[in-house]
């Protein structure tokens, strides 16, 4: 794992991407976020400053657009611990949706 020195050791975007998809998180929108920031911060001594600042711009406000997507969800997102919804609604389109 690479870091600086004096700070806790943070995987590079290559490891992360590679746990992500052994525990089947590459799907989650927020864990998207995470690695795209984790690249973005490998790159930035390649990048022209004014570019990084509008990289990492772009990056918040996709980021602001998911919104509180956590709600009633804070034990998966936040614990790892997936709980299934009290009610199932169908999938849109389906015979069962309305």
């Amino acid at each position: 794992m690479s870091s600086a020195p004096g700070s806790p050791p943070f995987p590079s975007s290559e490891e992360l991407a590679r746990y992500l998809e052994q525990r089947g998180e590459l799907g989650k929108p927020w864990m998207l976020q995470l690695l795209r920031l984790t690249k973005l911060k490998e790159a930035k001594g390649s990048m022209e400053p004014q570019e990084y600042v509008e990289k990492l711009q772009e990056a918040h406000a996709d980021l602001m657009r998911l919104g509180e997507f956590w709600k009633g969800r804070e034990q998966e997102v936040f614990s790892g611990r997936y709980q299934p919804p009290q009610l199932l609604e169908p999938l849109p389109g389906s015979p069962e949706d309305r």
